[in-house]
């Protein structure tokens, strides 16, 4: 079924506007908790909840992408998830992994004076990850959005772990570089 159609199931508050959802998305939306959590139980917890604040969101809003929307939705129900059973000790899952490579570029403590310039932040890295090359800028978002392993990003485009790796390193050291020109570092 087609986006739209299981939107209009939703604004028809058709309970059919779920199972369609969960048939087309459910991989996909576990795939991302996965690579977040490491663990079946609470992937599945959050992949339901999202299909829960999808019934409570639809309407009145109406997502142009409903993929990445609820794989947005996904991503922060995971993390939440995460924050909870690891709230003093970092884990050695593939998140926990591609926050402290990042840890270097940006820093993780933000107060409420500061969220301003958080979303400024993020649109200087938007700026700056449109700019690269597609394969290095898919690969940046694996890692650090979808939090894929190193082999998974390897088998996605078709490289060697090493060139992964390397690529991702550079990438990070240039973004530093470009937010420290920006005034974020």
């Amino acid at each position: 079924m087609e986006d739209e159609q299981i939107l209009d199931l939703y604004f028809a508050r058709n309970e059919r506007a779920i199972i369609e959802t969960k048939q087309k998305y459910h991989h996909y939306l576990f795939r991302i908790a996965y690579h977040i959590l490491e663990n079946y139980e609470d992937c599945e917890e959050s992949v339901s909840d999202t299909y829960l604040r999808a019934w409570n969101a639809i309407p009145p809003n109406r997502p142009e992408r409903l993929s990445a929307w609820l794989g947005k939705i996904t991503r922060r129900l995971a993390i939440d998830c995460y924050r909870r059973h690891t709230s003093q000790k970092r884990g050695s899952c593939e998140y926990a992994l591609s926050l402290e490579e990042l840890s270097d570029c940006v820093s993780g403590e933000r107060s409420l004076e500061q969220e301003a310039e958080c979303r400024q932040l993020g649109e200087a890295i938007s700026r700056y990850l449109y700019g690269l090359p597609a394969e290095q800028r898919n690969m940046f978002l694996y890692r650090y959005y979808f939090c894929d392993s190193i082999r998974d990003i390897a088998g996605y485009v078709q490289g060697s772990e090493a060139k992964v790796k390397s690529s991702l390193y550079r990438t990070r050291k240039d973004l530093q570089k470009f937010l420290e020109k920006e005034g974020y570092v």
